[in-house]
Parts: structure tokens; sequence; C-alpha cells
């Protein structure tokens, strides 16, 4: 099996009627010796910024020493993204060579599962084969159903923001998605929160007392941001001074206080873990599509905002770095996805708007996307293809304008490629 027949078996994997549940994974890692039992984990739930933080606190276990494992969705440019040790994605014959290993207890399975559980199962092979310290779990769907909680308790569950997306599959009130998320939550863990004013810190409060669990907020008060550039943020946090974290982003301090705060939790469990060690990894950060620069002139930005919460989030980042506003915007998004939730964070800063189809076929077309963003009464149009919506986009802006791309993080590869042919032929220039 190469690595495009091993990519084709993974993503031919289809419900064939099952229903969600745990089941089906618990089934396939028992019939491969349960892998995760050898592990240790930090779990992450969470609508938006779950990313950001399993990043950040991969990097920061890391620079403490640990060998680290970081499971994460969606990749960006490459599915190895997915699963990583030490900062090193899974390499093509492994990856290769485990789903070889798991297809044939898959294939036998009569509920068969789905393609992220088997993907969760090569993950935990391939973590539990290379005796990692400890992993870094990103939750792919809500928290409590998705194929990631089937670890034990683990050293620590951490929990972001909580925002209306899913809203099918999770509930359709902040309290009812929390209490989703809240299902990674096990019986006398520790359990550290972003917080919310929407009744999600009382769901959460509720079922730490209901299963013994110990809860930590995330005290904000103690987050001194000292600078914010495209470049990166200085901030202090508590007696951690002088913190360089290089990802723009206004709101990415704040995960990183979660990260840093979690870190502070595994060290008064007796893990090795200095305010230096937290210092030296966050400095090492880089998740990319999360506010990220691809180009100038015009600067060009790259961001995975896809529902209101994240859009909130990309609009205040705007303001502040370009405060003038005048963005245009290249969007792709999901048909599922809450756009009229989003429009009003974009409008008021945009120049113009450039639609494209995203490569899933979720996604929304992109002429019937320019409609939608047309009746916010700015121009707008749609691209043919990604490459020539970067292309308008670009023209759009002139050299001292900005674009930003969002809406979706399955376009992000082919923005950047897109991106990166126009700095060879010289319409843009490299960050």
């Amino acid at each position: 099996m190469n690595y495009e027949e091993c990519l084709a078996y993974i993503h031919s994997v289809k419900w064939r009627g099952s229903k969600p549940g745990l089941s089906r994974t618990r089934e396939l890692l028992k019939r491969l010796g349960n892998p995760e039992k050898k592990l240790k984990f930090v779990h992450i739930a969470g609508t938006n910024g779950k990313g950001s933080a399993a990043a950040s606190i991969a990097a920061i276990l890391r620079a403490s020493g640990y060998k680290t494992g970081l499971y994460t969705s969606p990749y960006v440019l490459r599915f190895n993204e997915r699963m990583q040790i030490d900062g090193e994605q899974i390499p093509d014959d492994e990856l290769c060579a485990l789903t070889e290993k798991i297809r044939p207890f898959a294939d036998s399975m009569e509920d068969v599962p789905t393609e992220f559980e088997m993907i969760t199962a090569i993950g935990m092979e391939f973590f539990a084969a290379h005796s990692c310290d400890i992993v870094v779990l990103e939750v792919g769907l809500g928290g409590e159903l998705d194929s990631t909680n089937v670890i034990d308790t683990p050293e620590a569950a951490v929990i972001m923001t909580i925002g209306l997306d899913h809203t099918r599959e999770l509930g359709s009130t902040i309290p009812e998605i929390a209490a989703a998320k809240a299902g990674i939550i096990k019986p006398g863990g520790d359990v550290i929160i972003y917080g919310g004013k929407n009744g999600e810190e009382e769901v959460f409060e509720r079922v730490c007392r209901e299963k013994n669990a110990r809860l930590r907020k995330t005290d904000f008060s103690k987050l001194n941001i000292k600078s914010l550039s495209l470049k990166g943020a200085e901030f202090d946090f508590g007696d951690i001074k002088d913190i360089f974290l290089p990802m723009a982003g206004t709101y990415q301090p704040y995960n990183a206080a979660v990260a840093i705060t979690a870190a502070e939790v595994l060290a008064d469990k007796g893990w090795s873990i200095t305010g230096e060690s937290i210092k030296k990894g966050l400095a090492s950060m880089y998740w990319p599509g999360r506010f990220e620069v691809l180009a100038e002139a015009p600067t060009f930005i790259i961001d995975g905002a896809h529902n209101p919460n994240g859009a909130e989030a990309a609009a205040k980042s705007l303001r502040e770095y370009f405060p003038e506003g005048g963005i245009v915007f290249l969007m792709g998004v999901m048909a599922d996805k809450d756009l009229s939730g989003m429009l009003p964070y974009y409008g008021p800063l945009a120049k113009r708007f450039i639609a494209v189809t995203a490569p899933n076929p979720r996604a929304m077309k992109a002429e019937e996307l320019a409609e939608r963003l047309a009746a916010t009464g700015v121009p707008a149009e749609a691209g043919d293809t990604i490459e020539e919506g970067v292309k308008a986009a670009v023209k759009a802006a002139g050299e001292k304008g900005v674009v930003c791309a969002l809406g979706t993080l399955y376009f992000s590869a082919d923005v950047r490629e897109s991106v990166g042919n126009c700095v060879k032929n010289g319409l843009l220039a490299p960050s």
C-alpha cells in the first residue's frame, strides 16, 4: 500500500448506517491490544482555540523534555499533520504500515469504524509504538461521543471557548453544547476551562461536582499583554514574565494563557515544567492557518475562522492591526455554517468580498456565496478557482492593502499554494 492508496482507504470508510457512539472505537482498539492504555493524555475540547491550545501545550511539554505526541484535526497542508511526535509528522511509510496493520481488524468488524475512528486508532498505535511520555489529544467533534473520548481519566482535560457550531449534532444552545464538550471530564480528573458568560461555566462546575473532578478556571487577570504585532505577542502571565508568542491574532495570548494554566496544573501533579520551559515552548510555537501572514504588498493573511465566535475574534484582530479597514476578504465556507452570524463582523471592515468554492463536498458554491456576501451592501464577486480568487483579491487590495482569507480551514492548502505562485510571479512579496 503506497501513500496515495493508504489515504484513499482511510477516506473511503463510511458510516454505512451506523449511529454515533464509542463502541466501534473501543472494539477496534481492543482488537489492537488497547494501545491507548499505555499512554497518558491531555484531552482538549472546545468550539474555537482548541488547536492553538493543543499546539501550545505540546510545545511546552516538548520544551520540558518530554516525548510528546500531538493529535489534531483537520489538517491544513498535509494529512500527516494530524499526528506528530515532538513536532515531527508521522512519516509516510509508517502511516501506510500502521494502516495496513489496522485494516484487517477494521474490515472484519460487523459495525465498521468511521474515517475519524480509523484515524484515531492509527494515532493511538503510532504514539504507543514510540512510547510517548504524554499525548495532547484534540477532540474532533463535541466531546462525549467523540472517538477520542475512549481514553481513561487524562492528566488534564482542557475546554476552550464554547460557541454555536455543529448545532445539529451538539445542541442549539450554549449550555447544551457545553454539556457535550463536558463529556471529556472524567472521574477524579483535573479540568481547565477558558470560561464564559453564557451558562457554560455552570455546566462545567456541575459536571465536575458530579464526577469529583477538580476545576481550574483560567485567571485572565494575570495576563498582561505588553505588545501585539503581526510578528507575534509579548506578554506576562502571573510570575512568568516576558513571554514571546510568535503568532499574530489578538486572541492568541488568551489561548496561551489557558495552555499555561494547564501546564501549571500538570506541574502541580509532578510533571517537570518550569516557567522557563513554558517560555521556551511558547517561543517555538508554529501553528499554520491561524491569523498567519503569508505574504506582503499587499499584506495577505489567512485565518481559520469558520463560525460566529471565530469571526468575532478574527475581526477584533483585524481592527487592532488595520483600524482603517478597507480589507479584501477572500472567503470559502461550508454550506452548513452560520454565514449570517459571521458577516456582521466582516461587513464593516470590508472593501470587497471574493467568494470561492472550498475543496470539500460540503462547501457552498462560490456563486451562491457571492450573492449572500453582496447582500451586505459590499461589492462581491465569485472566483472560478481558488487561484483566480487569490489573484483577484490581490489586485483589488493593491500593493498597500490587506487581503484576509477565511471561512474554512479546508481551503488553506490551496490558498497557500496560490499565494506562493503569486510570490513567484512577482504579484506578492514574501512575508
